[in-house]
């Protein structure tokens, strides 16, 4: 039976993406950096992972733009625009979401964060959707700018592995894109695939589940660890 539930974010626990492409977009305009990224262009950006490393990888793409100290500085501000975003409340959890932390919070299974996003993106999240206190609701949080190498690296699956104290095979991932899925295989992690607004049109055949989101059925190592019987095999 399965002990913990480790989540992606962006992607997985909300359609977060085009809020983040809004915060970019208004943090460059704001700064008189003329970048606008389209929809298309940042279903292309989002196969690198990172906020700064998006950025790097666009002004490389053009030959001239800013500094890597100068992307640094954007980034915060991009952060912080992007904190407002969350903070009004115009970005939901998909669907199935809620109802599965606090199903899984009753039945005593512990849940885990493992996202390339920074630490500030996650509890704007998490307060702004499920009124609580990120440490209180999740056992172990582990975020992107804490580790070396993100996704699809496998360590920052494998640094909430090592909070929570338990081996892969105890736990499930939960994630929307190809660079999350190798990640979370990487670190030896079975994979429940729900494909995004940004990622649906990726390869998932090596997902343990693929489902549309989380108000459909549940893999039934997740429902028997429930209590409930409404499950896929």
């Amino acid at each position: 039976m399965v002990s913990a539930l480790i989540f992606d974010v962006d992607g997985t626990l909300a359609e977060t993406e085009e809020a983040h492409r809004r915060a970019f977009n208004e943090t460059f305009a704001a700064q008189g950096i003329d970048w606008a990224w389209s929809p298309e262009d940042y279903r292309e950006l989002l196969k690198t992972t990172g906020g700064k490393e998006r950025m790097a990888r666009h002004r490389d793409e053009l030959g001239h733009g800013p500094s890597d100290a100068e992307i640094a500085e954007l980034h915060k501000l991009k952060t912080a625009r992007y904190v407002e975003i969350i903070a009004s409340g115009e970005v939901p959890l998909r669907p199935g979401v809620a109802r599965l932390i606090a199903n899984a919070r009753d039945a005593g299974i512990r849940l885990a964060i493992a996202t390339t996003t920074n630490r500030p993106n996650v509890d704007a999240l998490i307060r702004a959707t499920l009124g609580a206190d990120p440490d209180h609701l999740f056992d172990a949080i582990a975020a992107g700018d804490e580790v070396r190498a993100k996704k699809p690296a496998p360590d920052v699956f494998e640094l909430a592995l090592n909070r929570l104290s338990l081996p892969p095979e105890a736990c499930i991932a939960f994630e929307d894109s190809e660079m999350g899925l190798k990640s979370a295989q990487a670190a030896g992690l079975r994979v429940v695939l729900t494909p995004s607004a940004y990622t649906e049109d990726g390869e998932f055949g090596s997902a343990d589940w693929l489902l549309p989101d989380l108000s459909h059925p549940l893999p039934v190592e997740i429902t028997r660890g429930l209590g409930q019987s409404d499950a896929i095999t």
